[in-house]
């Protein structure tokens, strides 16, 4: 077997084995702490009630007797109970260490259960229950939307002009970009968010100071869209323009200090010594040796961007992974935040995997480890 095939197939194993530790260890913890038992405890609660209110109104007003009420909440408790895992079919309380692996398990299938929170499940316009999957199938393609996009364009930016910012090292360029990273490596993204919406939403009134209006944009895109796509963009531009506006003085500075530190080898010494232009230098000598950590930073970067942000997205309002995040949080939602933890996860992992193959493929040093 080559050495470039051994050399993914050992890492590829090495992350497969961190990403199976890593679900185990946080079932391990739900379960072994019964934490997830109180919650899922708590939402057999709910449901019953909400059960029996649903029939109580079916009902037309007809109250129903003490008993028939008994039981029919002991009914849709052990109901309940068999579909959350807590008992079997024979109404024998299963123990935590198997609830724990019925949990590795359906996470590595993608299968989260249901959602039963208003809130959480509105978010893909719909009503509880609703197949945790499908709810981040839904609102995972908002974030990209919003912040991959934006991080995606801030990255552009940084590639094309950091390497000419390095290149004039101590001028006033390069000293206006050291200014402007400390300027808003100081200022949280969320205030700063807060600002422009002050400005352009309120006071200038360009753009909608709340962006849940997408939601109807995005749920009848094929209705229209043309005219859907304009409004899309109409409504992400502002979020857009906040997160490349404060991201990019870090892209700058990090793609600089990188460029910087090679700039400085003698192989660049010799190449201007001869006279090569910097273009040329900039392309097969510079980049070339920089290219590795520049490309592990936007990849894990754009991996990281489909978490969402939870603070930033609230304050624009904007229905994305970091809203879910929140919601499931908040109110409790056990295998909604499981289904993040685990796609949130499954995503590094693979990002991961993605650079190991670039590695090889541009550092000829792996191969032959």
């Amino acid at each position: 077997m080559p050495s470039a095939a051994r050399a993914v197939i050992r890492r590829g194993l090495m992350l497969l084995i961190a990403y199976l530790a890593t679900i185990v260890l946080v079932a391990a913890v739900m379960e072994g702490t019964g934490y997830a038992q109180k919650l899922y405890e708590a939402i057999v609660r709910e449901s019953v009630s909400a059960e029996i209110q649903a029939i109580a109104r079916a009902r037309a007003g007809q109250t129903l007797s003490p008993t028939e009420l008994e039981e029919l909440r002991s009914k849709l408790t052990f109901y309940y109970s068999v579909m959350y895992g807590l008992i079997d079919e024979q109404g024998n309380p299963i123990p935590p260490y198997l609830r724990m692996w019925n949990l590795v398990k359906n996470s590595l299938i993608l299968n989260f259960g249901y959602t039963t929170k208003d809130s959480v499940a509105q978010l893909a316009n719909r009503l509880p229950p609703v197949p945790v999957i499908e709810l981040i199938a839904s609102v995972l393609p908002r974030t990209i939307i919003m912040i991959t996009i934006a991080d995606l364009i801030t990255v552009a930016i940084a590639l094309k002009l950091g390497p000419r910012v390095a290149y004039r090292h101590g001028s006033l360029i390069d000293k206006a970009v050291i200014f402007y990273f400390a300027l808003f490596n100081a200022i949280p993204l969320w205030w700063f968010a807060m600002l422009l919406i002050a400005l352009f939403a309120f006071q200038l009134r360009i753009f909608p100071p709340s962006l849940r209006g997408v939601l109807v944009c995005i749920n009848n895109f094929w209705n229209n869209p043309v005219n859907n796509f304009l409004n899309i963009v109409y409504y992400a531009t502002l979020p857009i323009l906040t997160i490349v506006i404060a991201g990019l003085g870090g892209w700058l500075y990090g793609i600089r200090a990188m460029v910087l530190r090679v700039i400085r080898e003698d192989f660049v010494t010799v190449a201007k010594a001869k006279g090569l232009p910097e273009k040329e230098i900039t392309s097969k000598y510079v980049l070339r040796v920089a290219l590795p950590p520049v490309i592990t930073s936007v990849i894990l970067t754009l991996a990281g961007s489909l978490g969402g942000f939870i603070i930033t997205e609230s304050i624009f309002d904007w229905p994305g992974m970091g809203t879910l995040y929140y919601l499931a949080i908040t109110s409790g939602d056990t295998n909604t935040v499981m289904g993040l933890f685990v796609i949130t996860v499954g995503v590094y992992v693979l990002a991961r995997f993605i650079l190991e193959l670039i590695y090889i493929v541009l550092d000829p040093r792996i191969r032959v480890r």
